[in-house]
């Protein structure tokens, strides 16, 4: 099923159109072949070209590239996440491989940022877990004694502390990290598009049809013609299922999220003129809320398993109605219509929420399905899997390849009513945090 461009999506729409746009339009071999152009397959061929400077590497993705879920999630470069289910010394120890492997994620892209001098809104305000109910302060207690453990810095927070923060009385426990970081994820993407070095070629609008191994080489069908390859690394994330990758490990799941326009200056100051601040739930299927830089609010709100790439909009005005109700019921000062754009995206997820990276045959590579957590993830893994593809070692290698491995999955259609009774039994618990 082909992917198609829109406009919906207000961190795309705050960028320049690009110009320098190729399709791939005849037959053409490579040495390398990556699919998906969003922040691993662009950290895949970056890394890549520059270890292997003579070689000639095409990138390819379905639609422009980093617009796909890179470019539409909700901008957290995360330190830590909640829900993961962890209690015994066991899973403690496997949350601390997870945290490792976030904490070289913002390493990455760190290094890519400064080296690169990228303005992409850049904030290491650290980011709150937060509810309404009360009743899940004891969550947050068992959390911070997890994090406390593992030495990271937070603070427990209640209804007072929060309302003065955040610019909303809604929420009545909160729990803040300090690591974490907020940023523009359209702008970082889009630069890590401009860096591209010269040996890699770009082809988007070109979507991968089916492909083939035959002896040494792989043959990928396009609609408008065949890349031949030596070698290649699958980087479409929410995509991989569909391409027959990993297809007993990973699940696609549709996110929907809407951002108003920039506040007035009489409407930011009804709710206290806070400084740029991000929440996350503390149940599952509770909602994510930003307070960007220049005085929007973003709002996240559904998941759900859909069979489309790309949500209809009708459907999506549908969800748009909910996350309007979300932000009402958080901040009642603020008019009714200021929402400016919605949009869907495409997040990968497994089991056990760990993530795909691995050698699948003599010259098939893979990484992928970030749990959405997929920035600072998903750059470190597209750097490692080009190393890793180059048959060469690293500790970052290391320390990715000793995490939890994804956990097999029931085919279709008995996997399809599983997600769905579970994202119908999380809303339930969670319909409160809308």
């Amino acid at each position: 099923m082909e992917v198609t461009n829109d406009n919906s999506c207000s961190w795309i729409n705050d960028l320049n159109p690009r110009t320098n746009i190729k399709f791939l339009l005849s037959n053409d071999e490579c040495d390398w072949l990556i699919i998906g152009a969003g922040y691993t397959g662009l950290s895949a061929a970056r890394k890549l070209a520059k270890i292997n400077s003579n070689l000639k590497i095409i990138l390819a993705d379905a639609q422009l590239a980093g617009e796909g879920a890179s470019g539409r999630n909700s901008g957290y470069l995360v330190d830590t996440t909640l829900n993961d289910g962890f209690t015994s010394n066991k899973e403690l120890q496997n949350y601390k491989k997870k945290a490792d492997i976030y904490s070289l994620g913002i390493d990455v892209v760190k290094k890519f940022i400064k080296e690169h001098q990228v303005d992409c809104d850049w904030n290491e305000s650290g980011k709150y877990f937060a509810s309404s109910k009360i009743e899940d302060k004891k969550i947050l207690e068992n959390f911070s004694n997890t994090l406390s453990k593992l030495g990271f810095e937070h603070s427990l927070y209640g209804n007072k502390e929060l309302s003065e923060k955040l610019g909303t009385s809604f929420y009545n426990i909160g729990l803040y990290t300090k690591g974490g970081i907020l940023l523009h994820p359209g702008k970082l993407v889009r630069a890590m598009v401009d860096a591209l070095p010269s040996n890699v070629f770009l082809y988007e609008n070109s979507c991968l049809l089916n492909w083939t191994k035959n002896e040494d080489f792989i043959y990928c069908n396009f609609k408008n013609g065949i890349i031949k390859t030596k070698n290649i690394i699958f980087a479409t994330n929410g995509f991989l299922k569909s391409l027959g990758i990993k297809s007993n490990y990973n699940f696609p799941i549709t996110l929907t999220a809407s951002m108003t326009r920039r506040l007035s200056d009489e409407e930011f100051k009804s709710i206290g003129e806070p400084k740029e601040w991000g929440v996350l739930p503390v149940r599952p299927m509770g909602a994510t809320i930003r307070m960007t830089k220049d005085r929007r609010i973003l709002i996240r709100n559904t998941a759900e398993v859909y069979n489309s790439y790309q949500m209809a909009k009708s459907e999506l005005t549908k969800r748009s109605f909910k996350q309007k109700i979300g932000i009402k019921k958080r901040f009642p000062e603020l008019p009714d219509n200021i929402i400016q754009f919605s949009w869907s995206g495409i997040v990968s997820r497994t089991r056990n929420s760990s993530q795909i990276f691995e050698k699948i045959d003599d010259n098939i590579f893979v990484a992928g399905c970030y749990n959405g957590s997929g920035i600072g993830v998903g750059t470190l893994f597209g750097e490692q899997i080009a190393i890793k593809a180059s048959n060469e070692i690293t500790k970052e290698i290391q320390i990715i390849e000793a995490r939890n491995k994804p956990t097999w999955l029931p085919p279709d259609p008995i996997l399809s009513l599983g997600v769905r009774a579970r994202l119908i039994y999380e809303r339930l618990r969670a319909r409160s945090e809308i």
